[in-house]
């Protein structure tokens, strides 16, 4: 049986108490896989997060974008909830190959460039490229920021429709 995934979730903190916790348990899974090329490097992150996941009594696991793509095809039975920092690494997991997920846009926080979306979602062009691209792939976008607040679903974004804002 191959390992199911229950939600891919950006949120440019990965995982933090909001994740951890709220997330974690609303999903009912047993494992937090963070996707990100630079913090499976990264031992103090790691060990953040970790303490993190242990007090929501769930395992954490963290990969490179390629090493997940290797490691979602192995045996388990394992319920994931994936985390990524950008919209551009769930499109490169698109990319290589996970098709049609369900995919839940949290914080992504202000930055000189960034237009806003939502109060707590601030996007690029490429960000709105990646999200049109993913919706063409299949996957069921939303935004919400914690489980049990409204939900947005989110289908096409015209990148001028933000900047006339």
């Amino acid at each position: 049986m191959k390992a199911k995934i229950k939600l891919i979730r950006v949120d440019n903190r990965l995982v933090h108490g909001q994740t951890g916790m709220s997330w974690t348990s609303s999903l009912d899974v047993d494992t937090i896989v963070v996707v990100d090329d630079e913090v499976v490097h990264s031992i103090f992150p790691q060990k953040l997060m970790a303490n993190i996941a242990k007090a929501a009594n769930v395992h954490i696991r963290f990969y490179s974008v390629d090493d997940f793509m290797n490691a979602i095809n192995n045996e388990s039975t394992q319920k994931l909830f994936i985390v990524v920092k950008t919209i551009q690494v769930a499109r490169s997991l698109a990319e290589k190959g996970l098709v049609q997920q369900k995919l839940n846009i949290g914080n992504i926080h202000y930055e000189k460039g960034r237009l806003p979306f939502h109060k707590k979602m601030y996007l690029t062009q490429q960000d709105v490229d990646d999200l049109n691209y993913l919706n063409e792939m299949g996957y069921t976008i939303f935004y919400q920021d914690v489980p049990g607040t409204v939900s947005e679903k989110i289908d096409y974004i015209d990148y001028n429709d933000l900047k006339r804002k």
